[in-house]
C-alpha cells in the first residue's frame, strides 16, 4: 500500500484529516468514489426556480450591490458578524434578491447594468426567494461549464472538496504509470459489457457526461458485486465439507420454556426452530440466516438456540453490535431463566468493562463456570478463550463483517469450526438474499406475533411540523415517550438537512422545560450512548433526537411516536427499520415520515411505508420503484455497505455478478487455468484484506 504522504499538498495533518474518511492509502484514496455530482445546468428563468436547489440564473443586475446588516441574525450564529453584500438582478420572468457574505470587494466590482450568471443554493428570507452566497460567472465563461461534473465527496471537518479532488487526480497521474492488470476474463467482459478497470477508475471521479459514468459505474459496481460473490462462494464450499464437531440433541428444557410462555411461538418460528434443530444434529456443522421482519420474534429462537446449546453441554456466544443492544439482550434472558426456572446464568461481557471486569469474565469463561455469553466485539478480543464453545449468534448481521462472524465462530476448540446462526431484520428479497448471504442457508420468519398493533404512518410535508410537536405534546402527557430521527449530527456546507445538535436545541425552545430532550449519534462515546438509552428506557428522557444509530435492536415498549425528518434521504427498507423501534408495547403506535421534497416520485417511494407495514413487501417495491435515475445520491439503501454498489439500485448486476461467478466456478473451481490466474491471486487479496470490511 503506497502512502497518500506522497501526494504534493498532503503533509501530517492532512494524512490524519483524509484517515478520518477511511482513507489510509493512494489505492484507498482512488477508491473513494464520489457520493453525488454537481452538473452545472442550463440558466432557468426566475419565474421557475424552487427553494432548496442549486440553480443558475441569467440577467441583469438592476440594483448595485449595497452592504447591510444580516435581518435575521439570530438564526445563523456563524454569520452573526458577517458583513452582507446584497443586490438585486431581474430577468424576463421576474426579479431575484441575491446575498454574500464577508464579501464586500463585490460593491467595488459588480455595477447596475451588467449581465451575469449567478449560480447557488436558493432559500426563502423575509417571505421571499434569495440565493446565497452564489458564484458570479460571465455568460461565455458559464456556456463552457453547462454539462460539466464536478464529484462531491464525502468529507470531515477540516478536508475541502477541492482538497480531495487535487488528491485524486495526482493520485490517478501515478496511477497511470503503473497500470492495474485487467483481471476479469474477456469472455465476461464482453458478454456483460463491462469497460475495462483503469478507464473506469478515472472515469468514476472525472466523467465527461452522464452516458460516460454510468458506463464506469457499471463496470465498478459489477466488479464489487462479483468479487464478494467469489469470496463468498469459496467460503460456502469450505463450509459444506466442515464437519459437525458439535453435536447436539434436542433437550427437553427447550420444550418446557416453549409451553410455559404466555403466548405460542407462530407457525413460522416454529417452522423455523425445527429447521435449526436439524441442523444442530446433522454431520455438517450449520451456517444459517433468520431473516425475519422487525417484531417478529427473531430474538426468541435465539434463546432457545443458545438454551439447546447449554444444554447439550456447549457453551454459546450471542454477539450483538452494540452494548445497549448487548445489555438488553442479557437482561430478557436473565429475566426469562428466573420466571421460568431455568438453572443456566448468562454472563454480559462488553468493552466499557473495567479491566478486573473483564479479568474475571475472562476466567469464568474460560474455566466454563457460564454455558451462555451475550458481548459486544469484545467476544473476539483474542483474551477471550472459551472452553467448549459449540454455537455462535450474531445479532442484526448487517452490523458485523463477514470476516469478524468467521473470526468468532474459529474460538471453538482446536479452531474448530462452531455452529453459527445469523440473525437479521433487514428485508430483503429472497432473491437477493440467496446471493448476498451465499455461505449461508436461509430461514425466513415471515409472520408477525398476533398481539401486535400495526402501526399508524403518515407522510407529511415540512409544514406539518406544527401540528406534529402537539400530537407529540398530547402523547407526553399520556406518559408516552417520542424518537425523533435527523439524517446528520451537526449541519454541512455540502448538504442541508435537519440535524441532531440543532434540532434538540431547537425542541428545548419549543417544548415546556419539563420535557426533557436528549439526543444521540454515532460520534458519542460508547458509554455516552449507554447512558443515555438507559435514561430513554426508564422514561427520565422523553425525547429523544437521534441518527440512525437508534436502528439497531433498542427495545422501549413505552415509545409511540417515531417522527422521521428529511424521510427522502433514507432507503425504505431502513425507514421501515427504523419504525421498528415504535410499537413494541401495548399502545397504539405512530411513525411520521416528514419529506424535505416534493418531487412526485419522492412522495411515491414513502407512500409505501404509509400504506404497508411488511418490510419485505417494502423492500420489493423500493427495488421496483429505484432505477438509474436515483444515481445521484445512490448510498440509500444504509443496510449494504458496499463502496459503490446499491443492493436494491443495481439488483440487475448484482444477479448478473452472481450468473458470472457461478460460470467460472463451474469451469475451474481452483482458478487453476491460465485466463483465470490473475483473477485467482486478485480473490486471495480480496479474502484477505476487503471482504471482512463488508457489512452485511
Amino acid at each position: 500500500m503506497t502512502s497518500i504522504r506522497q501526494l504534493k499538498g498532503v503533509g501530517e495533518k492532512a494524512e490524519q484529516l483524509f484517515q478520518k474518511i477511511g482513507v489510509n492509502s493512494i489505492e484507498d484514496l482512488l477508491h473513494t468514489y464520489p457520493r453525488t455530482y454537481d452538473i452545472y445546468k442550463k440558466p432557468v428563468p426566475i419565474k421557475e426556480i424552487r427553494a432548496g436547489n442549486i440553480q443558475a440564473v441569467e440577467g441583469m443586475l438592476i440594483k448595485a450591490p449595497e452592504m447591510r446588516t444580516p435581518s435575521h441574525p439570530e438564526n445563523n450564529t456563524t454569520k452573526k458578524s458577517a458583513k452582507v453584500v446584497q443586490a438585486v438582478m431581474r430577468d424576463s420572468t421576474g426579479t431575484l434578491a441575491i446575498m454574500w457574505f464577508n464579501m464586500p470587494f463585490l460593491q467595488k466590482t459588480m455595477r447596475a447594468g451588467c449581465r451575469f450568471v449567478f449560480r447557488g443554493k436558493v432559500g426563502f428570507k423575509a417571505g421571499k426567494l434569495t440565493m446565497e452566497q452564489p458564484k458570479i460567472y460571465g455568460l461565455a465563461e458559464y456556456d463552457e461549464l453547462v454539462n460539466e461534473m464536478q464529484p462531491i465527496y464525502s468529507l470531515t471537518m477540516g478536508l475541502t472538496n477541492h482538497a480531495v479532488i487535487k488528491a485524486i487526480k495526482q493520485a490517478l497521474e501515478l496511477e497511470q504509470t503503473q497500470m492495474r492488470r485487467e483481471y476479469l476474463p474477456d469472455s465476461i467482459r464482453k458478454k456483460y459489457q463491462l469497460a475495462e478497470y483503469n478507464f473506469a477508475l478515472k472515469t468514476i471521479h472525472f466523467p465527461k457526461d452522464m452516458k460516460e459514468l454510468m458506463i464506469a459505474r457499471r463496470r465498478l459496481v459489477f466488479e464489487e458485486f462479483f468479487l464478494f460473490i467469489l469470496a463468498l462462494r469459496k467460503l460456502r464450499q469450505a463450509n459444506d465439507i466442515t464437519k459437525n464437531q458439535y453435536p447436539m440433541q434436542p433437550v427437553s428444557a427447550t420444550e418446557k420454556l416453549i409451553e410455559g410462555l404466555p403466548f405460542s411461538l407462530t407457525n413460522a418460528q416454529k417452522k423455523v426452530w425445527k429447521e435449526i434443530k436439524r441442523d444442530l444434529a446433522e454431520e455438517k456443522v450449520m451456517n444459517r440466516l433468520v431473516q425475519g421482519d422487525v417484531g417478529s420474534g427473531k430474538t426468541m429462537i435465539a434463546i432457545l438456540t443458545l438454551l439447546e446449546a447449554a444444554e447439550n453441554g456447549y457453551q454459546a456466544a450471542l454477539m450483538a453490535p452494540t452494548e445497549v443492544l448487548a445489555r438488553q439482550h442479557y437482561e430478557n434472558i436473565l429475566e426469562l431463566f428466573q420466571t421460568h426456572h431455568i438453572l443456566r446464568k448468562p454472563l454480559l461481557l462488553t468493552g466499557s468493562m473495567t479491566a478486573k471486569e473483564k479479568k474475571e469474565a475472562y476466567e469464568v469463561i474460560a474455566n466454563h463456570e457460564v454455558d451462555i455469553i451475550i458481548g459486544t466485539h469484545a467476544l473476539i478480543q483474542e483474551k477471550v478463550k472459551f472452553h467448549r464453545l459449540g454455537l455462535v449468534i450474531t445479532d442484526e448481521q448487517h452490523r458485523f463483517g463477514v470476516r469478524q462472524r468467521e473470526i468468532l465462530s474459529e474460538k471453538g476448540e482446536e479452531k474448530e469450526a462452531v455452529h453459527v446462526l445469523v440473525m437479521s431484520a433487514t428485508p430483503i428479497p429472497r432473491t437477493l438474499a440467496i446471493i448476498l448471504y451465499g455461505d449461508l442457508d436461509i430461514s425466513v420468519i415471515d409472520e408477525l406475533p398476533a398481539s401486535r398493533l400495526p402501526i399508524k404512518n403518515c407522510v407529511v410535508d415540512t409544514n406539518y411540523r406544527p401540528k406534529a410537536y402537539r400530537f407529540i405534546e398530547n402523547e407526553i402527557q399520556k406518559g408516552r415517550q417520542i424518537y425523533i430521527i435527523c439524517p446528520m449530527v451537526e449541519e454541512s456546507e455540502q448538504m442541508e438537512a435537519e440535524n441532531v445538535l440543532d434540532y434538540t436545541q431547537m425542541l428545548k425552545t419549543h417544548f415546556s422545560s419539563a420535557v426533557q430532550i436528549e439526543y444521540l449519534h454515532g460520534r458519542m462515546k460508547p458509554k455516552e450512548k449507554n447512558e443515555i438509552m438507559e435514561r430513554f428506557s426508564r422514561n427520565k428522557i422523553q425525547i429523544l433526537v437521534s441518527t440512525t444509530v437508534i436502528e439497531v435492536g433498542v427495545n422501549v415498549p413505552n415509545a409511540t411516536v417515531m417522527m422521521v425528518e428529511n424521510a427522502e434521504r433514507f432507503g425504505l427498507a431502513q425507514l421501515h427499520q427504523l419504525r421498528g423501534r415504535v410499537g413494541r408495547g401495548k399502545e397504539q403506535s405512530y411513525c411520521i415520515f416528514v419529506s424535505g421534497s416534493d418531487k412526485k416520485e419522492t412522495l411515491e417511494r414513502l407512500e409505501i411505508l404509509n400504506k404497508s407495514n411488511d418490510g419485505f413487501f417494502i423492500a420489493s417495491e423500493d427495488l421496483r420503484l429505484r432505477g438509474p435515475g436515483d444515481l445521484l445520491g445512490i448510498r440509500q439503501s444504509g443496510i449494504m455497505e458496499f463502496k459503490i454498489g446499491d443492493v436494491f439500485m443495481d439488483a440487475n448486476i448484482l444477479q448478473e455478478a452472481s450468473e458470472a461467478a457461478n460460470e467460472i466456478l463451474k469451469q475451474d473451481a481452483e482458478l487453476l487455468k491460465e485466463e483465470h490466474q490473475e483473477l485467482g491471486r486478485y480473490i486471495e487479496e480480496y479474502l484477505t484484506n476487503t471482504l471482512g470490511k463488508i457489512n452485511l
